[in-house]
């Protein structure tokens, strides 16, 4: 499955799932006709088209819901973010005492508050879905990871000054960027987790957004 085509999905459930949990505003009264045959508060469940509507349990209703329990794709990709996000701040600490061009220390600034929150929001992602016991753990090779800088490349970073660690830091930067659209548009192919798709096209559009501004300044 590509990327559209998973978004797709979700997004239809999600469409399907909003309509079938419409409760009716106010119930009937005595003929219960708005109401469960529990006597709780009654669901309506939109048919297809040229179908009648339905009219559901709140239990009934809940069964209906989409799916979207994490998988491995899910696990995986927040896990590898966390990991990728922290390498940004590395990056982006170095700026305010090296970098020379106010440009690339507001850059810089503006990374490190946008990613900072997003790794706890990972984190707590992570602490309220635990794999299940006996799956794999996810790796943290730093190498297998889109966009990742070598050690050797953030040393250079944070021996350089002036114009050269702007030039440098853009550089390196645009493509630790580039890596994590590639991680987030993966995510959205192969997860299944509302929570972890919001969190992947944030990605997308926060960071593309800068790897064109990056672009323009280099």
């Amino acid at each position: 499955m590509d990327m559209a085509k998973g978004s797709l999905r979700r997004t239809t459930a999600v469409a399907v799932a909003a309509g079938i949990l419409v409760a009716l505003a106010g119930c009937r009264g005595a003929d219960g006709g708005d109401r469960a045959q529990d006597g709780g508060a009654a669901v309506i469940a939109p048919g297809r088209p040229g179908e009648k509507a339905r009219t559901l349990s709140p239990e009934e209703a809940a069964k209906r819901q989409p799916d979207d329990s994490p998988n491995a794709a899910d696990r995986a990709y927040v896990q590898h973010m966390v990991e990728h996000h922290r390498q940004a701040l590395t990056m982006t600490a170095l700026a305010p005492e090296r970098a020379s061009a106010d440009g690339v220390k507001r850059l810089a600034e503006r990374i490190s508050a946008a990613q900072r929150p997003e790794i706890g929001a990972m984190e707590k992602w992570l602490a309220g879905h635990p794999a299940p016991s006996g799956a794999p753990a996810a790796g943290h090779d730093h190498g297998a990871m889109p966009g990742m800088a070598t050690e050797e490349q953030l040393h250079r970073l944070a021996e350089a000054r002036g114009a050269d660690f702007d030039k440098l830091f853009l550089t390196l930067m645009t493509a630790h960027h580039e890596g994590a659209v590639k991680m987030a548009g993966e995510a959205l192919a192969g997860g299944n987790n509302g929570a972890v798709e919001e969190m992947a096209n944030e990605v997308v559009a926060t960071q593309t957004a800068e790897i064109h501004r990056m672009r323009a300044m280099g």
